[in-house]
Formats: C-alpha cells, sequence, structure tokens
C-alpha cells in the first residue's frame, strides 16, 4: 500500500518536493510510533479510527518508499520523479494488480457459488423411528445415503390443484 500512495503522490514531484514528503514521513513514522490506543488520526488518508500499531507500520512504509524514491531521483540525476522510470516501483504495481484481478476473479468465483448456494435447501430432518427404519432400508438396498433417497423423492413431488402432495412410483437411482 505504501509503494502505491507514493506512486500516486509522487508522480511529478520535484526532487525537493520528494525531500519534503521524506520530512513528513519522517515526523509522522515517529509520530504514530508513540500513538496511544484507540488514537484518532484527522489528517490522513486511512480510515479514521486505526490501530496505532498499523498506522505506525504505514508510516514507516511510507518514509522507506519515500527514501528510495528520493534516491532513485538522486542516483538518475532526474529533475523529478516519472513512475514510469522507476523499475523498481513497476514491476510492484504490475505484481500489484495481478495480485489484485486474481482477488478480483476469486471474488466474483466465489460470489456466483454463493448465489447458486442460494438456490439450495439444506434441511434437518426428525423422524420417528419406524420411518427412520424404513428411510435406512430403502436408501442400503439402493446403495445410497438416507439424505441422498430423500433428495430423490423431493424431486418427484407433485403438489395437486387441491394442494395435496404425491409421489408418484419411483426407483432411487445411485447417479
Amino acid at each position: 500500500m505504501a509503494r502505491d500512495v507514493v506512486r500516486r503522490q509522487g508522480a511529478g514531484l520535484s526532487a525537493a518536493e520528494v525531500s519534503g514528503k521524506v520530512a513528513e514521513a519522517a515526523v509522522r513514522e515517529r509520530e504514530t510510533a508513540g500513538a496511544l490506543t484507540g488514537w484518532v488520526h484527522q489528517s490522513s488518508s486511512e480510515l479514521s479510527y486505526e490501530d496505532p500499531q498499523h498506522l505506525a507500520e504505514v508510516w514507516k512504509a511510507r518514509h522507506v518508499e519515500w527514501l528510495r524514491v528520493r534516491d532513485l531521483i538522486a542516483a538518475a540525476g532526474a529533475g523529478m520523479y516519472d513512475p514510469e522510470q522507476d523499475s523498481v516501483g513497476s514491476a510492484w504495481a504490475r505484481e500489484h494488480e495481478e495480485r489484485r484481478a486474481a482477488a478480483l476473479a476469486g471474488h466474483a468465483a466465489w460470489m456466483a457459488q454463493r448465489r447458486e448456494a442460494k438456490a439450495e435447501l439444506h434441511a434437518a430432518v426428525w423422524l420417528d423411528a419406524s420411518t427412520g427404519r424404513r428411510l435406512r432400508a430403502v436408501a442400503e438396498g439402493t446403495g445410497l445415503t438416507a439424505e441422498q433417497v430423500l433428495a430423490q423423492l423431493a424431486q418427484h413431488v407433485v403438489l395437486g390443484a387441491d394442494g395435496t402432495l404425491s409421489i408418484p412410483p419411483f426407483t432411487p437411482r445411485n447417479s
């Protein structure tokens, strides 16, 4: 996250402006290192309420990244930061985008699975002893589980015009 923020904020900044960002990150790193539990940070783009330890880690990472960008500008003798010329930052951005795309694809697949699961019905059925014995005997005779036999029974239920339920004769199949 620190690299992403620095790439976005640093694009087009001069070496002096990047040095200012380094100084700001250093101050924020010191401030957050000793923050109290439940500290509210008003001027940050993060959430209003954060875990102080997490916030301190974020500013430490940003400080390190701003230092890297400052050193990159100095080494290249460039007048400003160009994220496209930053091979480390560009490689990280590509990897980040690949991970993001994979996560979005995984989430979409999970959501599709959840939509399908909503159409399913999972039921717990309590049967008296004699009905349970008959069901287990049918299941044993067909090589199915009792749940599979009940599912097949439910698939064959017919609702009559008068509201009565019936099941025409069928043979449970182990498919």
